[in-house]
């Protein structure tokens, strides 16, 4: 039986959250290191893919008879772009389905980070309950109420997380040289200011681009250098988008009041990661998650849903939805 579509995640991903994927086109469901992968590209029209997993190599497209690769989220940076266009291989996502995910982590972030909730939590069983209240009050720790936030990328989902940021109450600053319409940042009152500008002034900055080699440590020293010391800082975005070595040593410095970072050059974060290895109170300014900002059961539904829908749409003769290229 000949395939209509490969794809490389397991089918109890789509079910788990209430999708289920169409019944009338014939999908084989594989993991990216499978050896038939190759032979079931010469026979699939579609390949679904999750936005996050390591890169597809340029090989495993040639000669093969897919026409659409279909991502089930919104990062493309999986796949070789020169290869695809040469071959005339469609690269679709689904934009915005992360948005309200995203915002979640994003203000839950700043507000555990500035009024160190985990932090907190960590010195309470080790007994510190009445030394660390102490120094929080005495600290006079601000929340997010009236901040300023800097948001670097006003994308679909840097504006959905400044949306956010507004409604609480904040002030945001965002910078963006790519951004075309900026009719919704007028709306909350967003300002533009240079990168350096808006380092210098935010309480909260929170990176929202991909990862292309203009914004690959885009966040360094010089950077982190800028922001002030009661500031935190926030990576949902890209592993490289922050230079991971730079961040670790403003954070031994005390240069910054706390990171998370949600985000790893290499992923998993392997044991030598500059970040791992901070100690004491500079790893307690850290928050560390595992790619999971955007992943939550609602927005994986969102996700799930619409790609599968573009998918069957294309097979049956449709225009490719959200094409990226």
């Amino acid at each position: 039986m000949t395939i209509d579509v490969l794809c490389l995640r397991p089918e109890a991903d789509f079910t788990r959250v209430g999708v289920t994927p169409p019944n009338n086109i014939n999908i084989a469901y594989r993991k990216p290191d499978d050896t038939d992968l190759p032979a079931l590209m010469k026979e699939a029209r579609a390949l679904l893919i999750p936005a996050v997993g390591p890169k597809l190599p340029a090989a495993l497209f040639e000669g093969t008879t897919v026409k659409l690769v279909q991502i089930t989220g919104a990062g493309v940076d999986r796949l070789d772009e020169t290869t695809l266009k040469k071959l005339g291989i469609a690269v679709a996502n689904v934009p915005g389905g992360s948005n309200s995910a995203l915002a979640e982590y994003t203000t839950a972030c700043a507000s555990i980070l500035l009024r160190r909730f985990a932090w907190a939590d960590a010195e309470i069983k080790k007994g510190n309950y009445v030394p660390f209240r102490n120094r929080m009050m005495a600290d006079n720790l601000a929340g997010i109420d009236g901040a300023t936030v800097g948001v670097v990328g006003m994308g679909v989902i840097g504006m959905a997380v400044a949306q956010a940021f507004h409604r609480i109450g904040c002030r945001i600053v965002y910078f963006d040289p790519a951004l075309k319409d900026n009719t919704q940042a007028e709306a909350i009152n967003a300002r533009a200011l240079p990168l350096d500008e808006l380092l210098k002034t935010a309480d909260v900055v929170t990176l929202h681009v991909p990862l292309l080699p203009v914004t690959t440590n885009l966040i360094g020293a010089k950077q982190l250098a800028l922001m002030k010391p009661e500031a935190v800082l926030i990576n949902g975005a890209r592993g490289g988008v922050v230079d991971e070595a730079a961040l670790a040593q403003a954070l031994q410095d005390g240069r910054i009041a706390g990171a998370a970072v949600d985000v790893y050059t290499i992923e998993p974060a392997p044991a030598d990661n500059p970040l791992l290895k901070l100690e004491g109170e500079a790893a307690s300014r850290l928050l560390l998650t595992p790619h999971v900002a955007g992943v939550t059961r609602q927005s994986a539904a969102f996700l799930f849903k619409a790609a599968w829908e573009n998918v069957q749409h294309v097979l049956g003769g449709g225009a490719v939805a959200h094409r990226v290229y």
